[in-house]
């Protein structure tokens, strides 16, 4: 799993662990979340190591999937999580504001999901985690994040129609507001956030893990998107 140190990375983690899996905690800053998150997947009696990566970078996207092959000896779900957000007016947005975002957003899914197809068995499985701006910008200043988010539905299908004759599955899912680190639920944007949603509040990581896990046992869905976001795209 890319991005696995925190929120629903960290959530996601310990939830595959929980169904049976053994896990790779990709990160990047915080070797310490990481070792957090391997300490509550060890506690579950699953193998599971910590690997640094940064996606972004064209080498590393794909060597983390072949670490993780290396390190528990084979390779069936690879979880997309990693992902960065720049926000701001469009007048504002630098090249390297969109080299990075689309680096580590949309090329970085790319090679790690290219390096998983050429690792996985029959049956395998690649979920990735997009947004609901991919579905409804709610508002000015989500350009570049929009733009970034909405190439992972077409790459998704795509991937679904490559692979589906090895029984290999992708699908996409969408978050809305959900309480984590970079976005709380008590941040000074949140009340705004939460009243753009049906449900009229933020989700958990724990909510958006709850479909990663269910996506991973499906085996007759491929393709698809899955929203999570408590009605923000109704």
């Amino acid at each position: 799993m890319t991005g696995g140190s925190r929120g629903i990375g960290a959530a996601t983690a310990v939830r595959l662990a929980r169904e049976g899996a053994d896990v790779a905690v990709g990160y990047v800053k915080s070797k310490e979340a990481a070792e957090d998150v391997v300490r509550a997947v060890e506690a579950l009696g699953r193998r599971t190591v910590a690997l640094r990566a940064d996606t972004g970078d064209a080498t590393e996207a794909a060597e983390v999937v072949d670490a993780t092959a290396e390190a528990l000896g084979g390779l069936d779900i690879l979880v997309n999580n990693a992902g960065v957000g720049v926000l701001g007016p469009l007048d504002t947005l630098s090249p390297a504001d969109v080299d990075r975002v689309l680096d580590v957003n949309v090329r970085g899914v790319f090679l790690a999901s290219q390096a998983a197809a050429a690792r996985m068995p029959e049956g395998g499985r690649i979920i990735t985690i997009g947004s609901c701006m991919a579905q409804r910008v709610p508002g000015p200043g989500g350009t570049l994040y929009a733009m970034s988010k909405a190439a992972l539905a077409g790459l998704t299908k795509a991937l679904a129609r490559e692979l589906g004759g090895r029984g290999i599955t992708a699908n996409l899912v969408l978050p809305g507001p959900i309480d984590t680190d970079m976005n709380p639920a008590d941040g000074p944007y949140a009340a705004g956030q939460a009243a753009m949603t049906a449900l009229g509040r933020f989700g958990t990581a724990d909510e958006v893990a709850s479909i990663v896990a269910c996506l991973a046992g499906a085996t007759y869905v491929t393709g698809a998107e899955f929203s999570v976001d408590g009605g923000h795209a109704a």
